[in-house]
């Protein structure tokens, strides 16, 4: 059930009166469900949908509201429950009676039957809040990963909630306020965050794997879920076996549909694991041939050149799996102008600054997809859980002491106006965050030494890289009316990849040694053997140009916002150098030059869109 949700809770008087208010709520989030809108409003509380119809048009109907021993309760829910099936026989086991084939009437009633440990027993990505009227108190939950997003504020005793934060704005009196914290978080984390915070004073998420009750005593929150470290005693024969029923299992759940589904489809060792699979479901299933897509720009193969990150482009792998699966392929190409010009779209589809033109190439790609598919399938997470990234194996990241990721905090740090820059230590705010997030590390005496140090990156790049594309992944597709599933992020397949020791899951020496044995049989030997190359970038020189202007047009106007917030001069050299002086990734590995200046374009029209006001 794709879609937007959003409400509020007020115990203090009776808000039947604000209708209005929240419609124009859930309108902001006309894009993540364009299909089908509802809402319910009592003297307490008030729920809205939006809905983008996957499965059961008639039967999945939201907000759900349903009487059970003469108790009202009503749901909101964004998200997909992959072991419905299972949870609708304990149901019917258990008297229950089940009109649909919705999800959202197994999780409804699921949550009836089993109370708060109704997440305990979900596979899935979801967000929802269930109102359960004689308790007056709200339940809300977000899955394992943080899949689905769930925001929230309390505002004059009023609890405030959305899928995203721009509906929060259409309550009367939140403000949009960023303060010391919203400046760290932005430029010293970003365009990562720290689960549960966002840039916005006030303005919080529910973190991954946490469920909430809101009632007259306030707000609680509790943890249903983590990583726990136990001996990994399979054998390397025995862990490949589970490994590939893992992942079978994870895809074959995730191919369910009442509409078109598709993979998308880069000629990477993930996709082309996902393509595979769907490919020979679809064959076994006597289903037409999968669909693929991929994603490019105009001039790439004139103008690519290899680097360390991107040692060769896409074209040839794609069409090395297109012609071994028979799939019937779709080329997206995006040129220039459109991938600049939707930087503004991209950054509003976030509500704050992202990942520059990797945010907007791949909403122009999921806007392309959506035209003919509803569904679609990505090997997302797959570098996160089998150990994929540089940082992984370099000396230098894993010593660094910090976010590998993010070691430029000397170049931030000097990107921030210099009066605002005597306020705030982004170093200071980044180690405090890199230690608070180790110290949920727990150590564990079976782990050898490489097994030791590698558990504490991954658990980084699980909770805190992953996040940032999962969001970049959710905005993105939901802004585009598209359902993105990402069957490498299965909680069972994390939770068994997480105590296998590092000798096996890096086999051979590689990044991802162990998930390319498991499929060796599976893909042809080019593409299990391709090193990694990320997300593909726009290599054309008029790109450059392109955003250069915009930043430069930007810095023409004495009264840009961004001269508020950040170093005019630091800003001049970056352009002055085509981006050369700032001598290091911003973010990543991508974001250098153009994908700087791009980031920096739409920091100002974050900053003219939001205008929030700066509070020191």
């Amino acid at each position: 059930m794709m879609c937007g949700i959003t409400g509020f809770v007020d115990y203090k008087k009776d808000i039947t009166s604000q209708r209005n208010v929240l419609l124009a709520m859930n309108n902001t989030l006309a894009k993540r469900g364009p299909d089908e809108d509802g809402s319910v409003i009592k003297e307490h509380v008030a729920l809205a949908h939006k809905r983008l119809v996957v499965i059961d048009p008639e039967g999945g109907k939201q907000p759900m509201v349903h009487m059970y021993e003469g108790n009202e309760y009503v749901i909101v829910y964004n998200g997909q429950i992959y072991n419905t099936k299972e949870l609708r026989t304990t149901l019917e086991e258990n008297g229950f009676e089940i009109n649909s084939h919705s999800d959202t009437e197994i999780l409804l009633k699921s949550y009836i039957h089993y109370g708060e440990d109704v997440v305990k027993h979900l596979n899935g990505i979801f967000a929802f809040a269930i109102w359960n009227s004689r308790k007056e108190e709200l339940f809300i939950a977000r899955d394992h990963f943080g899949i689905k997003p769930f925001f929230y504020c309390i505002h004059d005793g009023t609890f405030i909630f959305a899928s995203e934060i721009k509906a929060l704005f259409e309550y009367p009196g939140i403000e949009k306020i960023i303060d010391k914290q919203g400046i760290s978080e932005m430029f010293g984390i970003g365009p990562a965050h720290t689960p549960g915070t966002t840039v916005f004073k006030n303005i919080f998420e529910i973190k991954p794997a946490h469920f909430g009750i809101y009632n007259k005593s306030g707000l609680h929150f509790k943890r249903y879920w983590k990583l726990q470290n136990k001996p990994h005693t399979d054998s390397l024969g025995q862990t490949c076996e589970k490994v590939s029923y893992l992942l079978d299992d994870s895809i074959q759940k995730q191919l369910v549909s009442d509409k078109p589904l598709c993979v998308m489809l880069s000629g990477g060792l993930d996709s082309s694991i996902i393509t595979a699979y769907a490919s020979n479901y679809c064959k076994n299933n006597g289903l037409p041939p999968l669909d693929t897509f991929s994603v490019d720009y105009v001039d790439n193969d004139k103008n690519f050149v290899k680097s360390e990150f991107q040692p060769n482009s896409d074209n040839y792998y794609i069409d090395l799996m297109v012609n071994k699966f028979k799939t019937n392929h779709h080329k997206v190409v995006i040129d220039t102008p459109e991938l600049a010009d939707s930087l503004e779209e991209a950054m509003i589809a976030r509500d704050c600054p992202g990942m520059a033109d990797v945010d907007s190439s791949f909403l122009l790609f999921c806007k392309n997809i959506k035209k003919e598919f509803t569904v679609s399938l990505t090997g997302e997470c797959s570098d996160e859980i089998f150990a994929g990234y540089p940082w992984f194996f370099r000396e230098d990241a894993l010593n660094s002491g910090t976010f590998p990721w993010s070691i430029a905090h000397r170049e931030r740090q000097q990107m921030l106006k210099p009066e605002i820059s005597n306020q705030v230590d982004l170093k200071e705010y980044i180690d405090f965050r890199y230690n608070e997030s180790l110290s949920d590390i727990e150590p564990f005496e079976e782990d050898d030494e490489d097994t030791a140090e590698k558990r504490k990156i991954s658990h980084l790049t699980v909770n805190w890289f992953m996040q940032t594309l999962l969001d970049r992944a959710d905005r993105a597709s939901m802004y585009s009316g598209l359902e993105l599933r990402v069957p490498f992020c299965d909680y069972r397949l994390v939770e068994y990849m997480w105590n296998i020791p590092w000798n096996i899951k890096a086999l051979g020496g590689r990044e991802k040694g162990l998930l390319r044995y498991v499929v060796r049989e599976l893909l042809p030997d080019e593409i299990v053997d391709r090193k990694k190359s990320p997300y593909p970038k726009t290599h054309n020189p008029t790109y450059l140009a392109k955003v250069k202007g915009m930043l430069m047009n930007i810095m023409n106007k004495p009264n840009a916002p961004i001269n508020d917030l950040l170093n005019r001069n630091y800003i001049l050299d970056i352009l002055n150098t085509d981006g050369k002086s700032f001598t290091r990734p911003w973010f990543g590995q991508l974001m250098t030059g153009p994908q700087l200046m791009a980031y920096l374009v739409q920091v100002n029209q974050w900053l003219e869109h939001y205008q929030p006001k700066l509070e020191l």
